[in-house]
C-alpha cells in the first residue's frame, strides 16, 4: 500500500505539473476571468474532463495478493487488473469547484462516459461516480460562497469527502459485493490521500493566479486613481508644454519607467528620463514610430532600438510602448513609455501604458466639452442679451427725459438704474456663477425703471434672508422671468403686482416669480419652445431652464403653475453654494 501511495503521488505530481503551467498561460487567466455563459461552460468542461481522462491513462491497475483469493467466494474469473488506483476525480472536482454544477457535470460526464468505455470490474461504478462527484463539487462551490473559487480548506474537505463517497460507490454499484471490498481496501487509502492532496493543490494554484492578478490590478487602478486626481487640473486648458510636463511628473513619479515623453502631432511637449539630452520641449518629432503611430492611431510596443529609430548617436532608448492620444476620436498626440532594456517591458507595462492612454484621452475629451460647454454659456447669455427690447431703452430714455424738468433727482436715480442694469448684463457672460443678491439687484433695477413707467398701476415685493444672499446661480436667471411677467402677464392689467421670493428648504433655495397677470394656458408649454421663424417663442424661459439644468441637473429645472383665478407662479430650486465653497 505504501508504494502504491508512492506511485499514485507521482502520478498526481504529473498532473499538478501540468496545471501549473496551464494556469500560467493568459488563455487560461482569460478563461477564468471571463463571465460563466455557455462558452466558458463548454471551454471548462472539456478542458478540466481532460484532466480526468489523464488521470485515467496515468492511473495503477491494481491485482490483490494470492492469499484474498483464498477467502472469496467463487464467482468466475474477475479482471483486477482493469481495477484502477487513479486521479481522475482531481480534474472533476476542480470543474466544479471553479464553474459550478455545470461545468462539474461537463467535466464528469466526459471523463466518467470515458472511463465506463474502457470497461472492466469497475468501470461502470466509477464512471458513474465521476458524474455524480462534479455536479456535487458544484454545489458545494455554490452552497459556501466564497468567491470565485474555494478555499484551500474547503478543497482539502471536498477531496476527502468525494474519495469517501467514490469508494461507496464501488462497493454499491460493482458486483460482486465480496470482489468491490477487496478492491476498495485496495485502492482507497491511496486514492483518498492522493485525490485529496491532488484537488487541493490544483485549487491552491488557480487561487494564487488569481490573486496575483487582483493584487496587480489593485495596484494599477491605485497607480491611475492617484494618477488622475492629482493631473485633472493640468488638463483643464488642454495639452501644452506646461500641463504635458506636470503630468509626465506625475507618472514618472508613479511609475518605475527609464524614460517618458508626450508629443502633439509635430512636435515634443515633454520628456523627462532617459533620453532627455536629446528629446526635449519644442524639438521636432525624431524617431519614425512615433510618426507611424499618429498616422495609424494605432498602440505599437517597440523591442529593439532599430524599431525605434532615432537618429540620435549612442541613444540609450532601446524599447518603448508608444500610444495614440486622441480627442474626439482624432490622434492629438502620443504618450511614450520607453526603456533602456527591450526585454523589460512586462504585459503590465503594456496594460498601464494603454489605460494611461486613455485616461489622458478621456481628460482632453473632457477639456474640450468643458470649454465648448462655456462657450455655449456664453453665446446663450449674449443671445439673452441681445433680447432685451429695443423698447425697453427707448421708453426708458423717454420716460428719464419727461422727467429731468419736472423730477430731476427721480431722473437721474433712473439713470443710474439704468445704467447699472447695461452694465450687470454687459458683464454677466464673463462670470459663470453670480451671487444671489446681485441677481436681485441686477432685476430690482430693472424693476425700479418699469415702476415709473407704470407708474401706480405696478407693486413689487422682494423678500430675500440676509443667509441667502451669497447663494451663487448663473447670472441672468431672475430678469427674464420678471420680464416675461411684465410683457405677458401684467401688461393690460390696471393694477399688477410682481413677488419675488427666496426660501430655504434645507440645504436648497426655492426661488419664485409670482404674478396676479392674465394667467397661462394648461395645454400650452413654455419650456419646449425657442423662437421659430416668425419670431413667436418663448426664448427667454426655455434659455433660463436650459441653464439651469445645465448647472444643477433635472432637480433645478423651472416649474410654471396658474394661480387660480388669475395669475402665474414660475419657480425653481438650486443646491446652496456660496462663493467661499468654490
Amino acid at each position: 500500500m505504501l508504494e502504491l501511495i508512492w506511485l499514485m503521488m507521482e502520478r498526481m505530481a504529473v498532473i499538478v505539473t501540468i496545471a501549473f503551467i496551464l494556469t500560467r498561460t493568459s488563455s487560461f487567466r482569460n478563461i477564468i476571468d471571463d463571465e460563466l455563459n455557455l462558452r466558458t461552460i463548454l471551454i471548462l468542461s472539456i478542458l478540466l474532463g481532460s484532466f480526468g481522462i489523464l488521470g485515467t491513462y496515468t492511473g495503477i491497475p491494481v491485482k490483490p495478493p494470492e492469499f484474498y483469493f483464498n477467502w472469496l467466494p467463487s464467482t468466475g474469473p474477475v479482471n483486477f487488473n482493469e481495477a484502477l488506483a487513479n486521479t481522475r476525480s482531481v480534474g472533476v472536482v476542480v470543474g466544479g469547484l471553479l464553474g459550478g454544477p455545470y461545468v462539474g457535470l461537463g467535466a464528469g460526464l466526459l471523463a466518467g462516459i470515458h472511463r465506463m468505455l474502457m470497461g472492466g470490474f469497475t468501470g461502470f461504478a466509477c464512471g458513474l461516480s465521476n458524474i455524480i462527484e462534479g455536479v456535487m463539487a458544484g454545489y458545494i462551490f455554490l452552497k459556501m460562497k466564497e468567491g470565485r473559487i474555494v478555499s484551500v480548506k474547503t478543497a482539502l474537505l471536498t477531496g476527502i469527502f468525494i474519495t469517501i463517497f467514490h469508494m461507496s460507490m464501488i462497493l454499491l454499484v460493482a458486483k460482486p459485493f465480496s470482489q468491490a471490498w477487496v478492491i476498495v481496501q485496495m485502492i482507497g487509502p491511496p486514492m483518498l490521500f492522493a485525490n485529496a492532496i491532488g484537488i487541493t493543490i490544483f485549487v491552491a494554484i488557480i487561487r494564487t493566479v488569481i490573486k496575483d492578478e487582483d493584487r496587480i490590478e489593485a495596484d494599477q487602478a491605485h497607480k491611475v486613481l492617484s494618477i488622475t486626481q492629482r493631473m485633472l487640473s493640468n488638463l483643464r486648458q488642454g495639452l501644452n508644454e506646461h500641463s504635458a510636463r506636470e503630468v509626465l511628473k506625475i507618472i514618472f513619479k508613479a511609475n518605475k519607467v527609464p524614460g517618458i515623453s508626450i508629443t502633439d502631432n509635430e512636435k515634443i511637449l515633454a520628456h523627462i528620463g532617459a533620453g532627455a539630452d536629446h528629446h526635449f520641449a519644442g524639438q521636432k518629432i525624431l524617431t519614425e514610430a512615433t510618426l507611424k503611430v499618429l498616422k495609424s492611431g494605432e498602440m505599437a510596443v517597440l523591442r529593439s532600438q532599430e524599431e525605434i529609430n532615432c537618429n540620435y548617436p549612442n541613444c540609450p532608448l532601446k524599447g518603448a510602448i508608444i500610444f495614440p492620444l486622441k480627442k474626439a476620436n482624432k490622434v492629438e498626440g502620443t504618450l511614450k513609455l520607453y526603456f533602456t532594456n527591450p526585454y523589460l517591458i512586462r504585459p503590465v507595462d503594456i496594460e498601464l501604458a494603454e489605460g494611461l492612454g486613455k485616461l489622458l484621452s478621456h481628460q482632453l475629451d473632457a477639456a474640450e466639452a468643458e470649454k465648448q460647454s462655456k462657450l455655449v454659456t456664453m453665446a446663450e447669455i449674449r443671445a439673452l442679451q441681445s433680447q432685451v427690447n429695443p423698447h425697453f431703452l427707448f421708453n426708458s430714455i423717454n420716460t428719464i427725459v419727461a422727467l429731468i424738468r419736472k423730477k430731476p433727482d427721480m431722473a437721474r436715480e433712473l439713470l443710474i438704474q439704468l445704467g447699472h442694469f447695461f452694465r450687470q448684463n454687459l458683464t454677466a457672460s464673463l462670470h459663470e456663477l453670480v451671487s444671489l443678491e446681485e441677481e436681485i439687484n441686477h432685476t430690482r433695477a430693472y424693476l425700479n425703471i418699469e415702476q415709473v413707467r407704470f407708474s401706480d398701476r405696478l407693486t413689487v415685493g422682494i423678500e430675500l434672508d440676509d443667509e441667502l444672499s451669497e447663494v451663487l446661480l448663473p447670472p441672468l436667471i431672475l430678469q427674464p422671468l420678471v420680464e416675461n411677467a411684465l410683457i405677458h402677464g401684467l401688461k393690460e392689467l390696471e393694477q399688477g403686482y410682481i413677488k419675488i421670493n427666496a426660501e430655504q428648504l434645507k440645504d436648497t433655495v426655492k426661488i419664485s416669480v409670482e404674478d396676479n397677470g392674465v394667467g397661462i394656458s394648461e395645454h400650452f408649454t413654455l419650456l419646449e419652445r425657442k423662437i421659430d421663424s416668425s419670431g413667436k417663442g418663448s426664448f427667454g424661459l426655455y434659455n433660463v431652464n436650459q441653464r439651469l439644468l445645465g448647472h444643477f441637473g433635472a432637480s433645478s429645472c423651472l416649474h410654471i403653475e396658474k394661480i387660480e383665478p388669475n395669475g402665474t407662479l414660475v419657480w425653481f430650486i438650486i443646491p446652496i453654494r456660496r462663493g467661499e465653497d468654490e
